[in-house]
């Protein structure tokens, strides 16, 4: 990104590799040596490209994959020496105070006190608050692929396997909402991530899919449960690598909104990317 204190980011290129690094965790928890080669594949390849494109300063981050890896900490640190970079490991709670203020940035303060929701691969996050800084964050293990892999079996899905995954986001739900979030009392509702932007557009609604409502994902879940892999890959905004995951994320979308009881969520454009960044700016000012 082009960037500058008190300016807003803009997008300068783009290099991205699609990984699902938690496709390639084993039975002891550890990210096989096959996950471990494409990431650092895909590490040089962005190291490269940032080469390329005179980038001044790398922020380089994982999340939930490589955080909840058992050899998570021995990956990073040969990544590290090998490449050269401050590759940092960020907590899930650090994650939704990032997404958070992404939004609150792109948003505003007319927005009023939002409440913020993302569905990664790995984890959710949701933050509550007034400001920039939330009064409340939680991190789930209810990320579409992970759900998508310990979960559902066949193609298209077992009706069982669908139903115990329902019973699975519920009960976690149920079980580790801290009590500000249940009682958010926000002004505003917004989610960010692939998941809620393609569940949107999936929708059709009207508004070039920048809100979802839950009354849409009450009858969008069970038909994308009765979808083959190549159906699913057919919607509009599914792409073939993500078809096997949109119905997990359906799941904890409906779940999470049913809980809260929202009527419906904003999609926001900034997220993670953006959020680090943008602290990243607030450092330089100091």
């Amino acid at each position: 990104m082009d960037a500058h204190p008190g300016a807003r980011p803009t997008p300068a290129t783009n290099f991205k590799t699609e990984l699902r690094l938690t496709e390639h965790l084993n039975d002891s928890g550890e990210i096989s040596n096959d996950g471990i080669l494409l990431l650092h594949d895909a590490i040089k390849g962005a190291v490269e490209h940032a080469r390329e494109s005179k980038t001044e300063e790398i922020l380089a981050f994982a999340t939930s994959a490589i955080r909840d890896a058992k050899n998570g900490t021995e990956i990073i640190k040969n990544i590290n020496l090998e490449f050269e970079i401050d590759l940092q490991i960020m907590s899930g709670d650090e994650e939704a105070r990032m997404t958070f203020l992404a939004a609150r940035r792109w948003l505003g303060w007319s927005a009023g006190r939002l409440l913020v929701v993302d569905i990664g691969g790995g984890s959710l996050e949701i933050a509550i608050g007034d400001d920039e800084h939330p009064d409340a964050t939680i991190s789930l293990p209810l990320g579409a692929a992970r759900l998508t892999r310990d979960f559902l079996k066949g193609d298209p899905f077992s009706p069982k396997s669908i139903k115990n995954l329902e019973t699975y986001v519920d009960e976690v739900l149920q079980d580790s909402l801290p009590y500000e979030i249940k009682l958010h009392s926000a002004d505003h509702f917004v989610a960010t991530s692939k998941t809620f932007r393609t569940l949107a557009r999936i929708a059709g609604n009207s508004d070039n899919a920048k809100r979802l409502q839950t009354r849409n994902l009450l009858t969008l879940t069970p038909k994308l449960g009765e979808m083959s892999n190549k159906e699913r890959g057919e919607l509009p905004g599914v792409s073939s690598s993500r078809a096997s995951q949109i119905l997990a994320g359906s799941i904890v979308a409906r779940a999470i909104l049913e809980k809260l009881q929202l009527p419906e969520v904003e999609i926001c454009p900034w997220a993670l990317r953006e959020g680090l960044v943008l602290r990243w700016l607030d450092w330089m000012e100091r």
